[in-house]
C-alpha cells in the first residue's frame, strides 16, 4: 500500500510539473515510471516467492490484477502518460498463474469444508427436540439453505474480484462441489426420514427440508 501510494503520488508530480521542464526526447516520465515499476515488481516477485498465507495470496493477486493496472495506472492524471510506457504486469505470468492455482486450491477446500461443517450442524439440529425455524411463516433451515448458497456465492464473488478468468475457474470447480454436497445432504436426510419417524418434530423437519429445495434450485 505504501509503495503504491508513493508511486502514484510521485508519478502524478512528474506528469504535472517535472515532465514539462525537460525536452520531450528526454522521456522523463517514462524513465521515472519504469524505475518505480521495476522496483515495485521486484518487491511483488520477492513476496510471491516467499511463504504466503491464503489472505496474502489473495491480496497480492488483487494488486496484480486490479489495484495496480486499474486503480493506479488508469488514474486520470496518469493514464495518458502510462499508456505510452507499456509497463507490463507486476508479476511474470508463470508466477501469477502459480499463485492463482494456490488460491483456487485453497478456496475450493475452504468452501468444501465449510459446506461439510454446515451439514453436520444441520444433522445435529435434526436430532434435537426442537421445532425448526420459520422464515416468512414457513418451516425452513436458514443455516442450510441460506448459508450454503451464500458461502458459494461469496466465494465466487471474491474470485471474480481478482479477475474474470479466476472467477470462472473457481465457479467450474464449485459446480463439482455443490452436487457432491447435495448428495451428502440427500443421503443424510433419507437416513433421518427412515430412522426418526418418532421424533417429536418429524413432520416440521421434513417440511423444512422440502422447502430448502427451492432455494437450492
Amino acid at each position: 500500500l505504501h509503495m503504491g501510494k508513493t508511486m502514484k503520488e510521485d508519478l502524478t508530480v512528474v506528469a504535472k510539473y517535472i515532465n514539462k521542464l525537460y525536452p520531450p526526447e528526454f522521456n522523463v516520465f517514462s524513465i521515472y515510471a519504469e524505475l518505480y515499476h521495476n522496483y515495485f515488481a521486484s518487491q511483488a516477485k520477492k513476496n510471491a516467492e516467499s511463504h504466503l498465507e491464503d489472505k496474502d495470496i489473495y491480496l497480492l493477486l488483487s494488486w496484480v490484477h486490479n489495484f495496480y493496472p486499474k486503480d493506479m495506472r488508469k488514474d486520470h492524471a496518469l493514464a495518458m502518460e502510462l499508456d505510452k510506457v507499456k509497463l507490463g504486469s507486476l508479476l511474470p505470468s508463470s508466477l501469477s498463474k502459480e499463485l492463482e492455482n494456490k488460491y483456487l486450491d485453497s478456496e475450493e477446500v475452504t468452501v468444501k469444508n465449510s459446506l461439510s461443517r454446515c451439514l453436520e450442524k444441520e444433522i445435529q439440529r435434526w436430532k434435537e427436540d426442537k421445532e425448526p425455524e420459520k422464515l416468512n411463516g414457513h418451516f425452513q433451515s436458514e443455516l442450510l439453505g441460506i448459508f450454503v448458497i451464500q458461502s458459494i456465492y461469496s466465494s465466487q464473488k471474491r474470485a471474480e474480484d481478482i479477475s474474470k478468468a479466476v472467477g470462472e475457474e473457481l465457479s467450474r470447480r464449485l459446480l463439482k462441489e455443490l452436487p457432491a454436497f447435495l448428495r451428502s445432504y440427500r443421503d443424510a436426510f433419507e437416513d433421518f426420514k427412515e430412522k426418526s419417524k418418532k421424533h417429536t418434530y418429524y413432520r416440521p423437519i421434513l417440511i423444512a427440508n422440502i422447502n430448502n429445495c427451492w432455494n437450492f434450485r
